[in-house]
């Protein structure tokens, strides 16, 4: 595998490994809501820092929108 070199703020073409993800981001988030896929069985891993199911829906929802709007602007 080549040297992977994370670009903040860019769309890439090629999929991250799960520990740079989670290593990148800890020390900046203050929430955050985690999905993915179980590596057996390949069913949702859904966890959240929230309490609150409406903040955090409001949190998925905006990435959603951050998400599609994603390449329009290139």
């Amino acid at each position: 595998m080549g040297k992977i070199i994370p670009i903040k703020g860019k769309v890439t073409y090629l999929d991250i490994p799960v520990e740079k993800v989670l290593d990148s981001a800890k020390d900046q988030l203050e929430d955050v809501v985690l999905l993915g896929w179980h590596k057996k069985g390949g069913h949702l891993y859904f966890a959240s820092t929230f309490a609150d199911c409406g903040e955090m829906l409001w949190l998925l929802e905006h990435a959603k929108n951050a998400l599609m709007k994603m390449g329009k602007d290139e």
